[in-house]
């Protein structure tokens, strides 16, 4: 292993949550009148934290979000985690290899800790990330593309940034990996490589991604 620290992306790496959560959060916009679709969702909100939601919003409309759109948005996110929710095929599988290999992993991830939770738990990845290993936007204030969730990640795993190797699947996660002077390896199963610009490399399957990450 050429990486002393390997940090996954959560949302869309770990659990195949992006269909679920942009499909509600393009409802939720549309339903208090800004129209968005599924597909503009997607471009503009995947990989962000929840603040970047409010401030698209409010620099294109002049309109602030309700006080109660986060709570109200995560009521449904985690009723829809619930019912659908999935790990990520292979995921599992690349998770034990880096255990097994004795290799530090965690995960840094936009979403609150309390939807990193409620999605470990439905997918059974509770049991491969214990909570001195999540980090979550909350932590830092500033959430990807800023690098200080990856910073703080690294400092947190006590690994230098440039021993770090990133697993995203977003254009603002690849962003923010480059600015945290990390490699990043693009996870292309929802998002096209064009979309991940400054990536080292690429992969469509998770089961690509040991040999990827071996010297």
């Amino acid at each position: 292993m050429r990486y002393d620290l390997v940090i996954f992306d959560n949302d869309g790496v770990l659990v195949d949550s992006e269909p679920i959560s942009n499909t509600l959060l393009a409802a939720y916009l549309t339903e208090l009148g800004h129209p968005t679709t599924y597909e503009e969702s997607v471009r503009d909100y995947m990989g962000s934290a929840m603040h970047r939601i409010h401030e698209l919003v409010e620099e294109r409309s002049g309109e602030l979000l309700p006080t109660e759109f986060d709570e109200t948005f995560h009521t449904r996110v985690f009723a829809a985690f619930q019912a659908e929710l999935e790990a990520v095929p292979g995921v599992v599988e690349v998770l034990k290899g880096l255990a097994g290999a004795g290799v530090p992993y965690c995960v840094a991830s936009s979403g609150s800790h309390e939807r990193i939770r409620v999605g470990h738990r439905k997918t059974g990845l509770d049991v491969w990330f214990r909570d001195e290993i999540v980090f979550s936007a909350e932590d830092v204030g500033r959430g990807k593309p800023s690098p200080d969730l990856f910073l703080h990640a690294a400092s947190r795993m006590g690994v230098a940034p440039e021993r770090c190797v990133v697993v995203e699947d977003s254009r603002l996660g690849v962003q923010a990996a480059l600015a945290a002077g990390m490699d990043v390896y693009g996870f292309t199963a929802m998002t096209p490589e064009e979309k991940l610009t400054g990536a080292k490399g690429f992969f469509g399957s998770m089961d690509e991604l040991p040999t990827i990450l071996s010297p």
